[in-house]
């Protein structure tokens, strides 16, 4: 096991794991289509927009050096950063894309029962290519956390080097 230098703080791990909750629910929450306009998807949009939310405090977290040193070097270094650096950027530009896609529809957002302005002007017909690449990102994301995921069990099990103890509050 890990010692405690070699682990992420407990915050950390609790928005870790809570983020994925949030996707995940997101995810299962979502519809598609013109259709939405007349029934908006409320949790969706909740579960999406608290994904962005807790983007910041991780971001914060992660400059202020709350994370462990990982020991790897090379290309396998290179591949962990740019998988991070990708999950980063689908964790706050799906949100974001969600959001224009439904202002361009004309639905209204909200986030905790407070409605949020519109971020782009609603047009009659399709929402666009924004909207097209929310709706591929949302599976993307997921294929990306299961690629995540197999990676740490790798880790743990044929490197053998405690990758999920550093992930977990035990």
């Amino acid at each position: 096991m890990p010692d405690k230098s070699h682990r992420y703080s407990a915050s950390m791990i609790v928005i870790h794991w809570l983020t994925a909750l949030l996707v995940l629910g997101a995810w299962f929450t979502a519809e598609g289509g013109r259709k939405i306009a007349e029934n908006p998807p409320l949790l969706h949009f909740s579960l999406g927009l608290a994904v962005l939310v807790l983007v910041l405090p991780r971001l914060v977290l992660r400059v202020a050096g709350r994370t462990p040193e990982a020991d790897r070097q090379g290309w396998l270094a290179a591949a962990a950063k740019a998988g991070h650096g990708l999950l980063y950027l689908l964790l706050i530009g799906l949100p974001i894309t969600g959001w224009y896609a439904a202002s361009r529809m004309g639905v209204p957002v909200s986030f905790l029962g407070v409605e949020l302005p519109a971020i782009a002007s609603k047009v009659q017909s399709r929402p666009g290519l924004i909207a097209e690449l929310h709706e591929n990102a949302g599976t993307f994301i997921l294929i990306l956390a299961g690629l995540h995921a197999l990676m740490a069990v790798w880790h743990q099990f044929v490197l053998r080097d405690g990758t999920l103890q550093r992930m977990s509050l035990r």
